[in-house]
């Protein structure tokens, strides 16, 4: 029998076996995983009609856009969805095949991509404005009806979203936080993304493309005053290149060129960090970067191990291997929170996604951990 076939008859076999919530979950982590699973088909599982409304939610930092997610025939939840760092907004297709389908599950869910995310900075401003969307959306007993809302983060997302479930303003109307791939301290992160080192100093090679984002909030310390605007430019230009579908996308081999030439326009010592960020050379990125990992991640509104910890569950999801933001951040993250007093955590280290993407070959097992996940956090 053919594996994905195998695969697809366990899993029906195993959901029909154990009720609803399997069933529901297992159709739910097939939809988000964007591919065509025989087993899907089997599953009687319907997907509620979505309406969806623009807002602009005011916080202390500016007004956010953000997009709520309704569906047609009620919610019995409510989910704020913050992504990490991305520059598409609500309409970024992975954001969006996620709301949508949480929202065809019957919860009210609002999409909100921050504004320095999609800048690449992470800053603490960030957690600010979670927790004033939170505010803004528990304040409309239409959205809220129950009285509460639960909030999930991705990637760096995942980390701010904690601290802000921590916040005394909010922490007693939170009734549940998901993050999937996120940090637990910023300033750890860096470290490892620096050196390519695990906290237990296991080597795992890091992706400079996380070197790149958090090394542009150290410009400042690393080139003259007058070279931080243009080099700037030339590593964001890098970047959204970096998450196109590739070097051949028309678009991202224009900006890879604009990056290139940036390179080469600029003055010394920028002109050699920049060489260093198109040549993907974390190594020597590393290097400058680690000398101010303080600085770009001291704040403790960045890291959920600094801050005050979220009374409501937790769920924790992280990919086995992630060389973004190293699986370690989860374990660390877990033992932390427990330590501090919220026994009510839940983790899993799976191979079935890699930093914020679901990966193609994965065993049953796999499968059935993350669908077992699902159910939980839908408790």
């Amino acid at each position: 029998m053919p594996r994905r076939l195998l695969l697809a008859v366990v899993i029906l076999a195993l959901a029909s076996w154990l009720g609803a919530p399997y069933v529901r979950a297992a159709a739910l982590v097939i939809d988000l995983s964007g591919r065509d699973v025989a087993v899907r088909r089997w599953l009687p599982v319907s997907v509620a009609d979505v309406s969806t409304r623009d807002v602009s939610i005011p916080t202390r930092h500016g007004p956010v856009s953000a997009r709520l997610y309704i569906p047609d025939g009620g919610s019995s939840r409510t989910w704020i969805v913050v992504p990490g760092i991305h520059g598409g907004g609500v309409e970024e297709p992975r954001l969006a095949r996620l709301t949508t389908r949480l929202a065809g599950a019957g919860h009210t869910v609002l999409s909100l991509p921050l504004p320095d995310l999609r800048a690449f900075r992470v800053v603490g401003r960030s957690t600010d404005q979670i927790e004033d969307a939170t505010t803004w959306l528990l304040a409309d007993a239409t959205l809220t009806p129950q009285g509460s809302v639960s909030l999930a983060g991705i990637s760096f997302g995942g980390g701010l979203t904690m601290v802000a479930a921590g916040r005394p303003a909010i922490g007693d109307r939170i009734d549940r936080v998901v993050s999937f791939g996120g940090h637990g301290d910023l300033p750890r992160v860096i470290e490892y993304l620096c050196t390519g080192r695990l906290p237990a100093g296991t080597a795992q090679p890091a992706h400079d493309y996380g070197v790149a984002i958090l090394l542009l909030a150290a410009l400042p310390h690393l080139v003259p005053a007058e070279q931080v605007a243009p080099l700037d430019a030339g590593i964001r230009a890098f970047l959204v290149a970096s998450m196109a579908s590739g070097r051949d996308d028309p678009q991202a081999a224009q900006l890879f060129e604009v990056a290139q030439l940036a390179g080469e326009s600029l003055p010394e010592p920028a002109r050699s960090i920049m060489r260093d960020v198109n040549a993907r050379d974390g190594s020597r990125l590393g290097s400058m970067l680690r000398p101010f990992a303080g600085v770009v991640g001291g704040d403790p509104a960045l890291s959920p191990e600094r801050s005050p910890i979220p009374r409501a569950p937790v769920f924790l999801i992280h990919g086995a291997v992630d060389n973004v933001i190293p699986q370690t951040e989860t374990t660390s993250l877990a033992a932390h929170l427990k330590a501090k007093g919220n026994t009510q955590v839940s983790s899993l280290l799976t191979p079935a996604v890699s930093h914020a993407d679901p990966t193609a070959d994965v065993s049953i097992g796999d499968v059935w951990r993350l669908v077992s996940m699902w159910v939980a956090i839908g408790r």
